[in-house]
């Protein structure tokens, strides 16, 4: 139990931490208040039993309990708002460091890692700890602080029944322990089954359309129903294992307070303690079983929160690239890689690569699918760090940047556009946050976004999850509005113009014209009239150069660029 508080102490910001603390503190001051009230019962029962009792005794009696009482009521509150705000919050913060995290993290861990995975841990796991975190410190901390001192206090009364109940409280912390390591075998397969649910909803929800145009209702239904069945068996027959043990932990309770009574009995019928002292142990006897009761029924949860931090720190735990560069101000948009080498995993992507573009030229790489002209590009940005040779931007190696100023200088529009479920507003201005609205409308003539206008609320009109109340060709304009507000010295079209339709096209390409007008633009397409007039092209395969040129140039020579244009045949597993 302490393990827990301070494994989700530690997973908390400073901050939030110390808001723990001072509600602990103030758990410590209820706790006394809970203690005072004994004192008060036994003046109450003492002047009881010695005829004694009369108004004043009753007043006197009433304003002991009573002030702990009122101060109790507003410590409670005091403590609990701490603990609630701590709780919610450091699940809301340690959301947004993950994602944080992720930023700086090579792209092929998400290549490697289910999104599913990645998903679970960022929302359910989240909102788990959350929603379990606030509650279960706040009960398990009052409960075993209010057992303590109760015990502690009944070391006044008569030794020989608290050193009973201290017995009583160990042996219910040790089987309590013994409940949460048997909680714990479980987790792997909760997670297991958690990832599952989580993955094959969504393989569900985001091929809906491909389920339906090749009619796998069946096959994927089938998959959907089977992890939500094993869940459900799963969290039945642990729930089925808990609760005998369970029942073990609530009797436990109950027997502490039993041996409290008997052996107060006991002492009172051999003549060690006076009535008073007996019916005072007898009633903490019942204040120490609904402190218990309290801390037992969510202590069992404990393991959840170990459990969530753990998945948490093991994603704040992945290596990110060195982020630790300098803020730099580039004079020009020259790239050059030298000796350049990349794999995935074991196999070789980009094999001792070299080359050079020149501020504001336009290059094209052409190859077949997988040689590796995304790689390419991707290196350029820095999203993996190369294993052998540099890349350099103005002359000076991508990984001596900061994240941020290297991402300055490039724009990517890619082929599948990604736009949040939010207005087009808000898209357009990722890109430049104090854009005024007249360089919003500028970007949105520049890319031929005249749709917009036509739209119920114009800019404000909000768009749906991945844009999906727009069609292909003005997703990818406003893409396109938004990398023209964003007015980076280089331009990375990653097949922008590969699934646009004849009626979209012209408003496409007049968009990019705006778009890479006195910038460096390389482009990955596949069609041959967006390559022609390019500086240079750039022909790979097998994750090396194998002709460069101009278009005329290359359709000179007998290699693979001129074979691509004389026989469209042999396009269609290529990409140029």
């Amino acid at each position: 139990m302490i393990k827990m508080l301070k494994v989700f102490f530690k997973f908390c910001s400073p901050k939030r931490r110390r808001q723990f603390y001072l509600a602990i503190v103030l758990t410590v001051l209820m706790g006394l208040c809970e203690a005072a009230k004994l004192p008060a019962i036994w003046y109450m029962f003492k002047n009881i039993f010695e005829g004694t009792f009369d108004l004043k005794t009753v007043l006197y009696s009433f304003l002991i309990m009573l002030i702990p009482v009122v101060i109790s009521i507003g410590l409670k509150y005091a403590a609990t708002m701490l603990q609630v705000d701590g709780g919610y919050s450091s699940a809301a913060e340690k959301r947004i460091e993950i994602a944080e995290h992720l930023r700086y993290v090579p792209m092929g861990y998400f290549n490697n890692n289910s999104l599913g995975y990645i998903t679970s841990v960022t929302t359910n796991t989240m909102e788990q700890l959350a929603d379990i975190a606030a509650r279960v410190v706040m009960l398990v901390t009052t409960g075993l602080i209010d057992t303590l001192i109760v015990v502690a206090s009944l070391f006044f009364f008569d030794y020989r029944i608290a050193l009973v109940a201290l017995v009583g409280v160990i042996i219910y912390l040790v089987f309590n322990e013994w409940i949460k390591h048997l909680g714990k075998k479980f987790a792997p397969d909760k997670e297991k089954v958690d990832v599952e649910i989580i993955s094959a909803t969504l393989d569900y929800v985001l091929g809906i359309s491909e389920i339906k145009s090749y009619n796998l209702y069946g096959k994927y239904s089938k998959r959907f129903n089977e992890a939500n069945e094993r869940g459900t068996k799963l969290y039945q027959n642990c729930e089925l294992k808990m609760i005998p043990v369970q029942t073990i932990q609530t009797y436990i309770t109950r027997l502490i307070g039993i041996c409290m009574t008997i052996v107060a009995i006991l002492l009172f019928i051999n003549g060690y303690n006076d009535l008073a002292v007996t019916m005072t142990v007898i009633i903490a006897s019942y204040i120490i079983y609904a402190s218990l009761d309290a801390m037992g029924t969510f202590s069992a949860l404990s393991k959840i929160i170990e459990r969530c931090v753990e998945k948490g720190n093991d994603i704040l735990s992945i290596e990110t690239m060195n982020i630790s560069g300098e803020k730099y101000q580039t004079k020009t948009s020259d790239i050059e890689f030298k000796n350049v080498s990349f794999s995935y995993d074991k196999k070789k992507i980009i094999d001792n690569l070299s080359l050079k573009i020149k501020e504001n030229t336009k290059v094209a790489f052409v190859g077949p699918s997988g040689s590796g002209k995304t790689t390419i590009c991707h290196l350029m940005a820095r999203f993996w760090d190369v294993q052998e040779g540099s890349v350099l931007l103005d002359g000076k190696n991508v990984k001596d940047y900061n994240i941020d100023s290297l991402m300055e200088n490039f724009t990517f529009v890619f082929q599948n556009v990604y736009l949040f479920n939010d207005t087009i507003y808000n898209n357009l201005k990722m890109a430049k946050e104090d854009a005024s609205m007249d360089e919003i409308n500028k970007a949105l003539k520049l890319a031929c976004c005249d749709f917009v206008n036509d739209l119920p609320d114009g800019v404000n009109t909000i768009i749906g999850e991945g844009g999906s109340t727009l069609s292909g060709g003005e997703l990818q304009r406003l893409s396109i509005a938004r990398a023209i507000l964003k007015d980076s010295k280089i331009v990375i079209l990653d097949e922008a113009t590969a699934n646009v339709d004849p009626e979209n096209e012209e408003k496409l390409m007049k968009a990019i014209d705006a778009l890479t007008l006195n910038k460096t633009v390389i482009m990955i397409a596949h069609r041959l009239k967006t390559v022609k007039n390019c500086d240079n092209i750039f022909v790979i395969d097998g994750g090396k150069i194998v002709e460069s040129g101009k278009h005329d140039e290359l359709i000179r020579e007998d290699g693979i660029y001129k074979r691509f244009v004389l026989d469209r045949k042999e396009a269609v597993g290529w990409k140029i």
